[in-house]
């Protein structure tokens, strides 16, 4: 039900999201060994665009930092955006790729690919590269997940949390074995698998960009139907949305996001479960919302947990994903003991 004064509440929100946002990317860009003026970033960014860049303040925004930032803004909003619609088909608040296994499973695959790349590897995973394995163990983790979970044609939430717990739990083991066999790469596949920016470039964000870019828009064209399935399976199919066939397209894209952000900044967890309930306790559970400002507040979320990370002690860096749990991990506690969504 709508209150009055709901409507300037939201376009409220939805304004501050947007320039919290672009205020959060521009102080990210500027904090360091060698501060930068907002301003000083800002004309930086125009110059390295026009790709007329010119002195080491220059290559330091536009070469070091600024890729870093925009990395952990698209990984941030695909990963959130996957949690909106892993929680929205599966009608399950503690839904999120961490706690699905996906996170892990694609930490598996790429650890392979890492490892035994350009060999056969375990069962042809290592051919299929970084991205290729990353997915396809992470997809066959969530159907795994949801086949182990299922009861008679329902989906009961712990069931669900605890099959995808015991399969992440699981698969991370496998990913320590997978190091083990190959001593001289293990330091560096497990800074990666901790989560980190250290190493982004422009190609890095190009390549979840392209993927956020298509999936945002289905993602806001599917709002309805997020909504139709609060209503419960049956219902939506009186109103004739395809569930069975929705469900696993949405599955598929959400997998598709989270196998792509571990590729490119290892396992990274609880983004997708803290910021789908941050935004609904801003705006409600409606998806016409809660989707655009779960990709916004996603964003922010995961550039100030890296901001965190590579300026708390200084010049030692702490991977992201350890401050990600630190924060996710409590808020999930809060959940559990509060046995509703927010």
């Amino acid at each position: 039900m709508r209150t009055p004064g709901g409507g300037a509440r939201r376009w409220a929100v939805r304004g501050g999201s947007l320039a919290a946002l672009a205020g959060v990317l521009v102080a990210a860009v500027g904090v360091g060994s060698v501060p930068v003026a907002p301003g000083d970033v800002l004309d930086a960014l125009l110059r390295g665009v026009a790709g007329r860049s010119e002195g080491t303040r220059d290559v330091i925004v536009w070469q070091v930092r600024a890729p870093r930032v925009a990395l952990a803004a698209v990984v941030g909003a695909a990963l959130a955006l996957a949690g909106t619609a892993y929680q929205a088909v599966f009608r399950n608040p503690l839904a999120d790729p961490y706690l699905l296994g996906a996170a892990s499973g694609a930490g598996f695959g790429a650890a392979v690919a890492m490892v035994y790349g350009g060999t056969v590897g375990v069962a042809g995973l290592a051919a299929l590269g970084v991205p290729g394995a990353a997915f396809v163990v992470a997809f066959a983790t969530v159907v795994t997940a949801v086949l182990l979970a299922r009861q008679g044609g329902r989906l009961p939430i712990v069931s669900l949390v605890l099959a995808g717990v015991v399969l992440g739990s699981s698969l991370s083991a496998a990913t320590s074995f997978v190091m083990l066999t190959d001593r001289e790469r293990t330091a560096g596949v497990l800074a990666w698998l901790l989560g980190s920016f250290s190493f982004a470039e422009w190609r890095d964000v190009a390549v979840v960009g392209v993927l956020l870019a298509v999936a945002a828009p289905a993602g806001f064209a599917a709002r309805r139907a997020f909504d139709l399935l609060l209503l419960g399976e049956a219902s939506a199919r009186r109103l004739g949305l395809p569930v069975t066939a929705f469900v696993w397209a949405v599955v598929g894209v959400a997998t598709w996001l989270t196998s792509a952000a571990v590729a490119v900044a290892g396992v990274i967890g609880f983004v997708g479960l803290v910021v789908p309930h941050a935004v609904r306790l801003a705006v409600g559970p409606e998806h016409r919302d809660l989707v655009p400002l779960s990709l916004a507040w996603g964003a922010a979320f995961l550039v100030l947990a890296d901001l965190v990370a590579r300026t708390v002690l200084a010049p030692v860096e702490v991977p992201v994903g350890i401050v990600t749990a630190l924060v996710g991990g409590p808020f999930f506690l809060v959940l559990l003991r509060r046995g509703r969504p927010a």
